[in-house]
Order: C-alpha cells, then sequence, then structure tokens
C-alpha cells in the first residue's frame, strides 16, 4: 500500500513537473514572438537603409561604375595607386590616432575631478554648449584667429597665415576636441556615478590607494563607457570636414586633406567604383577598431589588429604605404591591445 501511495504521489509530482515545464515553454515560445514582432521592424529598416546598401557598394567595389563589368580588385589597386588617397588617408589616420585618445583622456580626466565634488553639478548645462555652435560659426572664428590678418598675428607681430600651413592640422584636432569634449564629459561622468559606492569603500578598507582604486576598480567598471565613447568619438571625427570644406573647399591645405574630401571628389566626377572600394575599406578598418572594443578582450583586439594589420601589411607590400602612416597603423594596434590587455 505504501509503494503504491508513493508511487501516485510520484507521479503527481511529475504531472507538475511537466506541467510547469510545458507553460514556460509556452510562455518563452510567446516572449520570443513578442520580441520578434517589436526586432523585425527595426530589422528591416537597417537591412532597407543600411545591409542592403552596403551589400550593393561591396559588389560595386568589384565592377566598373558605367559598364558593370566585374574587374576583381583593379578598384582596389587603383585607389592604393592614388597619391591623393594615400594622403588623405595617412591624414585621416593621423587625426583618429591623434584626436580620439587625446578626447577620450582629457574627458576621462576632467570627468574624475568633477565627479570628486558637487560644486560642478551646477555648471552641468555649460558642457554641451560647444555642440551646439553651428559649423559656420566656427569657421568664422578660425578666420577671426588665425588668418594672416587674424586675432593672433597681430598678438605675435606675425603674418603667418595658420590656416594654410601645418599647424592648420593641430587647430583642427584642438577644434575637434573643444566641440566632443563636452559629451565625452557627460559619458564619463555617468559610468562614474553609476559604479557602487560600496565597491570603492571595500577597496579602500582593504588598503587600496587612490591609483589601485582606480586601475583595479574604477576604470574596469568604466569598460562599457569607454566602448560607447569610442564609437562615437570616431563617428564624430569623420564630422570635421565640415568645418574643413567651409574653410578650404574642395582641395584645402594638405595636411587637412581627409578621406571625406576624396570622396566627395570622386563623387563630383563620377568615380563611384573608386568610392566603392574606398567605403568597403574604411568600413573594415572601422569595423576592427569597434571589434577590438566590443568582444572586451586581448581577443577582441586580437580580431580588431588582424583587420587592421592586414591591410596595412598589404600597403607596405605593394610598396604605397610611407613609413609614418605604418607608424600610425602600430601606434593604434599597439594602444588598443594594452588598452583591452589592462581593462
Amino acid at each position: 500500500m505504501n509503494r503504491k501511495v508513493n508511487r501516485k504521489q510520484t507521479m503527481k509530482k511529475e504531472k507538475k513537473t511537466n506541467g510547469k515545464r510545458a507553460h514556460a515553454s509556452r510562455s518563452t515560445k510567446k516572449q520570443k514572438r513578442a520580441a520578434a514582432c517589436f526586432l523585425l521592424p527595426g530589422l528591416a529598416g537597417v537591412s532597407a537603409f543600411l545591409l542592403v546598401p552596403f551589400g550593393n557598394v561591396f559588389l560595386s567595389s568589384f565592377r566598373t561604375s558605367l559598364t558593370k563589368q566585374f574587374v576583381g580588385l583593379k578598384n582596389y589597386l587603383s585607389i592604393f595607386q592614388n597619391s591623393a588617397f594615400r594622403l588623405a588617408a595617412g591624414n585621416t589616420a593621423r587625426f583618429i590616432a591623434l584626436g580620439v585618445p587625446l578626447l577620450l583622456l582629457a574627458g576621462l580626466g576632467l570627468a574624475l575631478v568633477i565627479n570628486s565634488t558637487a560644486r560642478w553639478d551646477k555648471y552641468k548645462y555649460l558642457y554641451l554648449l560647444p555642440m551646439a555652435v553651428p559649423a559656420a560659426t566656427m569657421v568664422l572664428v578660425w578666420q577671426m584667429l588665425f588668418e594672416r590678418q587674424g586675432f593672433l598675428n597681430r598678438l605675435l607681430g606675425m603674418h603667418t597665415d595658420f590656416l594654410g600651413e601645418g599647424s592648420a592640422f593641430y587647430i583642427l584636432v584642438g577644434s575637434y576636441l573643444w566641440k566632443n569634449l563636452g559629451y565625452t564629459l557627460v559619458l564619463w561622468l555617468a559610468g562614474l556615478r553609476s559604479i557602487p559606492g560600496h565597491i570603492l569603500d571595500a577597496a579602500r578598507v582593504d588598503g587600496a590607494g587612490g591609483v589601485t582604486c582606480f586601475l583595479r576598480v574604477t576604470l574596469p567598471n568604466l569598460k562599457g563607457s569607454m566602448y560607447t565613447i569610442l564609437v562615437v568619438s570616431l563617428l564624430n571625427s569623420f564630422k570635421v570636414f565640415r568645418e574643413v570644406y567651409l574653410v578650404g573647399g574642395a582641395y584645402p591645405q594638405e595636411d587637412i586633406y581627409l578621406l571625406q574630401h576624396i570622396f566627395n571628389n570622386w563623387y563630383t566626377n563620377l568615380d563611384f567604383d573608386k568610392m566603392a572600394a574606398g567605403a568597403v575599406l574604411s568600413v573594415l578598418v572601422l569595423g576592427g577598431i569597434s571589434l577590438s572594443g566590443g568582444v572586451g578582450s586581448v581577443v577582441g583586439a586580437g580580431i580588431g589588429a588582424v583587420i587592421m594589420a592586414s591591410i596595412s601589411a598589404l600597403l607596405v607590400f605593394m610598396g604605397f604605404s610611407s613609413n609614418f602612416d605604418s607608424a600610425i597603423t602600430g601606434v593604434i594596434l599597439i594602444t588598443i591591445v594594452v588598452v583591452d590587455a589592462l581593462v
């Protein structure tokens, strides 16, 4: 009798368990369907306006622009042989390698200072003020300050056209930092204030100093914010073309001749095949940087480094890359690997 009772109880429990599992399975399926319904409109938009057009650009990079004849890697070889493309790519790489790390470090430093005291919170509405300044206004300020008859020349007693010499590059970097430092500061502050205070308190109780707390506690917890800021900063680094174009037109001083200039000139000349090849290479390089930050490990850095190093090695092997451009690429790769390894 006891065995029969135990069997019945066991069977009842199994039925209840199976019923719960079936209910959980049905609810999971409903959640998946609901998630699909929410995601499909966005996926359709991304596919229609991003993935499909990029697929067409990728195919166009292997064909001629007029006859649509398949030419293999001829378009890529053509842009590698183009001195204007090499100049623009080198300037763009140099600008990103200098401007983006400076922006991240300056924003983090200011965020640490502001986060340490509450008196700066009342001025936080001023942080984003530079982003509200139109590009045309910034260009007028540039001209008033740095042209041959500008304020800086009068102050120094000189007659130098700073916008027509190599100094134009550093003016461009300074303008990029000034305009984008505010949003970078806000994002760093958001990341710092999301770190639980008890973690830092526990580290201090264990005897950790300020530097140790920053390297072992604060910096690892800022990794998500760092990736977001890196991607946004990279995207904004390509927006400086507006100011440069207003200052120098389609052919500015050679130190500020960027990739957007040559893409614009190719578009004007209807060289869509070269544009497609250049766009694919740009996506590979930026995708490599994004992958290295997104995976969040030395493996991720290695993936990004392989993509970027392959392109760099191809340029060097074919004799189309200068030693300076190779050095800049090396600096970017080393920086990515070191930051991922530390954090």
